[in-house]
């Protein structure tokens, strides 16, 4: 499902790409959400504008098509909870991802043989944001799901410190391990970053190529780009799991949340537990 937004630009440009290349595969273009669901098995939500979601995936959850939402999951907070809440109470698998959690060279790093039990990471990446979406939401998760895939879950405080220059976000883990995000918002950016493990210390992959072996991260490998999350969502539509649960999307949810509200008060520390109350009510 593409829609297109005209207060965000990408969304209206790529239009004709995706109806270019989705023809070539057979694939019948629609005008309606219904007409959509009675010529489909399962659904991938791909358009960029979060708002639209929580609308889009109530019909698709009550009409019981697995569902897949690609980044981002919705707009803000709520709407997010309540399409996950949505697919407690249909019984409809449902989930959501960044692609960069898929990238080899970033999922490989959990196991890493040079790094051993991973005790913490730094990773950096772009955060421009838009007015209409919660600023995290938009192009930070994608690290902040790499951390996520690299550390587990288990986070239960956060801190953010804002400039004009970086987004710096601290999570603290239940098991003392300490991960940080700096969101790049001037300068040249980049989406990696460094692990640190019982074994050793080690730069990550970037994303599409493999794990670094000796500190050197592999250009020349085969690019995978979105070929690993495609894999996974392949599975899911062929009655496997989800590969990210609902929990751990809650709680990454969550740090972003906290986050938000860290910066709105001057980089206090804002415990997770205390923004998944919100969840629950």
């Amino acid at each position: 499902m593409i829609t297109t937004s005209i207060d965000i630009p990408e969304s209206v440009d790529s239009l004709p790409k995706w109806k270019d290349a989705l023809s070539k595969y057979g694939v019948k273009i629609v005008a309606s959400v219904d007409e959509l669901l009675a010529n489909c098995d399962v659904v991938m939500i791909m358009s960029l504008d979060g708002r639209r979601h929580l609308a889009e995936a109530s019909l698709v959850l009550k009409a019981g098509k697995r569902l897949y939402i690609g980044r981002p999951i919705a707009a803000n907070f709520s709407d997010a909870v309540s399409i996950i809440r949505l697919s407690e109470q249909t019984k409809t698998p449902c989930w959501t991802s960044s692609q960069h959690r898929f990238s080899p060279g970033f999922i490989g790093m959990k196991n890493h043989p040079e790094v051993g039990n991973v005790l913490g990471c730094e990773m950096y990446g772009g955060c421009p944001t838009v007015p209409h979406h919660a600023e995290l939401y938009w192009h930070a998760l994608h690290s902040i799901e790499t951390i996520y895939s690299i550390m587990g879950a288990g986070c239960v405080s956060v801190s953010c410190t804002s400039t004009p220059i970086a987004e710096s976000i601290t999570g603290t883990w239940a098991d003392g391990r300490v991960a940080t995000y700096r969101g790049i918002k001037k300068g040249a950016i980049k989406y990696s970053g460094t692990v640190f493990g019982e074994k050793g210390v080690s730069v990550t992959g970037v994303y599409g190529h493999g794990v670094p072996v000796k500190g050197i991260v592999p250009t020349n490998d085969k690019y995978m780009g979105y070929e690993g999350i495609a894999i996974e969502i392949a599975k899911f539509f062929k009655g496997g799991p989800v590969p990210v649960s609902a929990n751990e999307t809650l709680e990454i949810l969550s740090f972003m949340e906290a986050a938000h509200e860290s910066k709105s008060k001057n980089g206090v520390n804002i415990q997770i537990s205390d923004i998944m109350k919100k969840a629950q009510k």
